[in-house]
């Protein structure tokens, strides 16, 4: 004989039963599996690693040492012991076959796991004609915008000074409307100030909300993005030194 407690029991298994049936129907389903990461096991494998973090170094070369005037190569050496790799890349611009004016450089740790670290970054913002693929990939259609700010130093000479280029502006917020006046997106640079926003062709206007410690936004600007192009534009904040 089934007790009250018995068939309570039975009571709560079948609405938990019950329950669970209708969530698989009309709830939310399951989240997918994050996929395992890519091991890295090879020098050109870090590469990849590293190109896929930052897609505008698409297409760049490994340093040769008998190359004039190359702007843009990497080197990758083993990180001792641990089954890693040190990556560096350089990008140069102006007059490289005299050894370039102006160079971007970074330090990547490349773990076993595909995991890109990185490990320092310096030099003069890099401006979008100077990447190997500034546009990340060719055929992408849409705006590459780069948000700086100047002047960095109080006085300015010619020609400029490498400390006194102008910045970049990390975390700029920029809302992005098409002809019409609608916003169409609204985009958060990186940590080197820059984005690229797919877009189909057409006219856009393009407004730099107000960034901490800068004289509040940049002056609006205007792009027209081309099918199957990567449309540059800059966005110039005033730091206020004079």
């Amino acid at each position: 004989m089934r007790t009250p407690t018995t068939l309570l029991t039975m009571a709560i298994l079948s609405l938990a039963t019950l329950l669970a049936g209708c969530s698989a129907i009309g709830g939310s389903p399951a989240p997918a599996p994050t996929p395992a990461p890519v091991p890295v096991t090879t020098p050109e494998q870090a590469v990849a690693a590293v190109v896929a973090r930052e897609p505008r170094l698409t297409g760049i070369g490994p340093l040769d040492p008998d190359m004039i005037g190359q702007s843009a190569w990497y080197e990758v050496k083993p990180a001792s012991g641990v089954g890693a790799f040190v990556v560096s890349v350089r990008v140069g611009w102006g007059d490289c076959p005299a050894g370039c004016i102006s160079e971007h450089s970074w330090l990547y740790a490349v773990l076993p796991d595909g995991t890109v670290n990185l490990q320092s970054e310096g030099g003069e913002v890099v401006p979008p004609d100077a990447w190997p693929s500034p546009g990340g990939a060719a055929g992408q259609t849409g705006l590459m915008i780069t948000a700086v700010a100047g002047p960095v130093c109080p006085v300015e000479t010619v020609p400029p000074q490498p400390e006194c280029a102008p910045r970049p502006v990390p975390g700029a917020v920029v809302a992005i409307r098409d002809g019409s006046g609608t916003e169409v997106a609204r985009v958060t640079l990186d940590a080197t100030g820059f984005a690229f926003v797919a877009l189909r062709a057409g006219d856009y206007d393009l407004e730099g909300q107000a960034a901490n410690g800068l004289m509040g936004g940049p002056t609006a600007a205007q792009a027209t993005v081309i099918d199957g192009a990567a449309t540059p534009v800059q966005l110039d904040y005033d730091t206020g030194i004079r």
